[in-house]
């Protein structure tokens, strides 16, 4: 038998004072979007944090190069022959020079000042890697949502033309279309055009991938029974929930095109002399100097590897954070 309903004086006065306290607490709770919980799943994940800070103060570097060098260093493509042994041509005193006026010494044979090559070679770097990026990701997800949405003979035009792309040998073409390019060309527009252009493919498969997935759901099937069109389906209903994958795609291949466009200038066909970059700073380091004085070869080295190291982080850390199937 249920309990009898207790409809006593007093009761009936603590009910709506019962009732609006439940109204109030649920007037209180609030739903998260998927960009808070991702925000919290990122949160939890220190090493993620730790490269993303990592990664947003090479970015404060590579803006303000010009200051740091002013306030830390000297111009970078200014020589200082005095503070080298006129023998051997190497900086005087330990460590390739370091002192309090040069915080991480100077290079050999010309003396110039290896902080402020770090940190304009850090705005060469990034600069390249992000511009090519970019490229990569506008003509990947385009391509990509296009042959996964279309299917059909639009899919086997774009899925062949990956393959042939990712079938090319990258390096050797860069080597070649570098040197054949003439000098008043801008050797950085160069770069970002060949490494954009050749790693669209490998995120244009990713998107082909979800967009074969996000075609047969339900919102696709909406939007096309209320008369909407391809382009607004591609742009406005598929595109849209691709964000996730792209982004994370993005932060995973930036750190890529970091150490090509390193090891393009390493081989003399990067950014023209005297720009700074990391990648010649290493080449005329192991040509000559390693075995003599080794800082000079640590320090871009050691410069490459936390930065490519902080943006692998951050990418794990953004995509374990954006996918709902992660354990973590």
């Amino acid at each position: 038998m249920t309990a009898p309903l207790d409809v006593s004086p007093s009761n009936l006065e603590a009910q709506p004072e019962a009732i609006a306290t439940e109204a109030s607490t649920s007037e209180r709770i609030e739903g998260r979007s998927l960009g808070q919980i991702a925000w919290m799943r990122l949160k939890r994940d220190k090493l993620a944090i730790g490269g993303g800070i990592v990664v947003a103060l090479l970015i404060l570097v590579a803006v303000f190069a010009p200051l740091l060098a002013k306030a830390f260093g000297h111009p970078p493509n200014d020589f200082h022959t005095d503070l080298l042994d006129p023998t051997y041509q190497t900086p005087v005193g330990s460590f390739g020079g370091i002192n309090r006026h040069y915080i991480l010494g100077v290079e050999p044979v010309n003396g110039r000042d290896v902080f402020s090559r770090i940190v304009y070679g850090a705005r060469i770097s990034l600069l390249v890697a992000f511009l090519a990026t970019l490229v990569s990701v506008v003509l990947g997800s385009v391509a990509g949502v296009v042959a996964g949405y279309f299917g059909g003979w639009v899919d086997g035009l774009v899925s062949n033309v990956m393959n042939v792309l990712l079938a090319f040998p990258l390096l050797l073409f860069a080597i070649a279309l570098v040197a054949v390019v003439p000098n008043t060309f801008p050797r950085t527009a160069v770069l970002v055009v060949v490494i954009g252009f050749f790693n669209w493919p490998y995120i244009g498969r990713i998107i082909r991938g979800q967009t074969l997935s996000l075609r047969e759901k339900e919102f696709v099937d909406a939007a096309r029974s209320l008369g909407a069109g391809g382009p607004h389906i591609l742009f406005k209903e598929l595109l849209p929930n691709l964000v996730g994958p792209i982004l994370v795609y993005s932060t995973l291949i930036i750190p890529t095109n970091i150490l090509f466009e390193a090891s393009l200038s390493f081989l003399g066909v990067g950014v023209a002399p005297p720009t700074a970059s990391w990648g010649a700073m290493l080449s005329k380091a192991a040509q000559s100097w390693f075995q003599i004085d080794p800082t000079f070869m640590v320090v871009p080295g050691m410069a490459l590897f936390i930065t490519v190291l902080a943006f692998n982080l951050f990418g794990d850390g953004l995509r374990d954070a954006l996918d709902p199937r992660s354990g973590r």
